[in-house]
């Protein structure tokens, strides 16, 4: 009778199944999440509820702890959740089911022989999403969401060793939007703020998933492009550019349109750190706009 008030006031999912799969046990907090009261679940096969667990690695894990009564961990890190729950809004996190930290192991009778297994599940949705925002807040930028300067160097100095390892193409890409003082002296800072992140969502559209986009400071941003040499940086450089000038924005009752001046440098034996590979495309990007904005250089 104690046994069964601790098993259901626990603040955490704990099943029992047999050495069949069925389930034994199904306590109070896993009604709760899954909708599934006990007398419908009790005396049933738990694949028959969640056939996601019908695989080799939880038959793997079960067998383990009922042959030899070792226990088996599923880290939220690695395995996301155990149980497809659906998350709570917390932290206003993006998962769409609860993130579980769970441990399987064994029950044994009188004889010591072990009968049952049980897995215990917790709920880290919570610990989860905190760490999510921290590390949002470390790689992205406050303003238009794209990753900061900070994240850029960390990625620059990967690619540059990756390179130096295997010699694979990797080209940087600067951008400067053109007259951008102009358009915040014209229109207020709130329009320059719309103005940065209507940039960014254009550029995000327009570029592969393996790229990297990040603000580099004010109206600067930068574009990381592995296995891309030079030519095929300048041609991905000269079709942002022509996006960037044929797009209008509307800002209240006015129509927003700019354009923008890229640099490119290419990651050759001739650069020696990945600061100078910046470098490099800083000088492209300056001649670009000292001879007339609105243009693609390659270094």
């Amino acid at each position: 009778m104690i046994f069964s008030q601790i098993f259901d006031m626990v603040n955490v999912g704990i099943v029992i199944l047999d050495k069949d799969y069925n389930v034994f046990k199904w306590n109070r907090w896993l009604e709760a999440r899954s909708k599934i009261p006990s007398e419908k679940i009790i005396g049933k096969s738990i694949f028959e509820f969640f056939p996601e667990l019908n695989k080799s690695w939880f038959h793997r894990s079960f067998k383990t702890v009922m042959s030899f009564g070792n226990f088996s961990f599923f880290s939220q890190k690695l395995h996301s959740y155990f149980f497809p729950f659906k998350a709570s809004n917390a932290l206003d996190s993006k998962f769409e089911y609860m993130q579980q930290s769970c441990t399987m192991g064994p029950i044994r009778d009188k004889n010591n022989a072990i009968e049952y297994v049980y897995i215990m599940v917790q709920d880290v949705t919570e610990i989860a999403a905190y760490e999510q925002k921290l590390v949002e807040l470390n790689t992205e930028d406050g303003l238009t969401g794209i990753y900061n300067r900070r994240y850029l160097e960390k990625k620059i100095e990967e690619e540059f060793a990756r390179h130096q390892r295997y010699a694979r193409p990797f080209s940087v890409v600067m951008a400067d939007i053109d007259f951008f003082k102009k358009i915040n002296d014209t229109y207020g800072h709130q329009c320059g703020d719309f103005v940065l992140q209507e940039f960014t969502k254009t550029i995000s559209a327009s570029i592969r998933k393996v790229d990297i986009f990040a603000r580099y400071g004010g109206e600067e941003f930068c574009l990381l492009l592995p296995e891309t040499p030079g030519k095929a940086a300048e041609l991905v450089a000269e079709n942002l550019r022509d996006i960037v000038e044929k797009s209008s924005y509307r800002y209240g009752d006015t129509d927003i349109r700019f354009t923008v001046s890229l640099g490119i440098s290419e990651l050759s034996d001739g650069v020696e750190s990945a600061k100078e590979l910046l470098t490099r495309a800083d000088m492209a990007l300056y001649k670009a706009k000292k001879s007339g904005r609105n243009k693609v250089v390659l270094h």
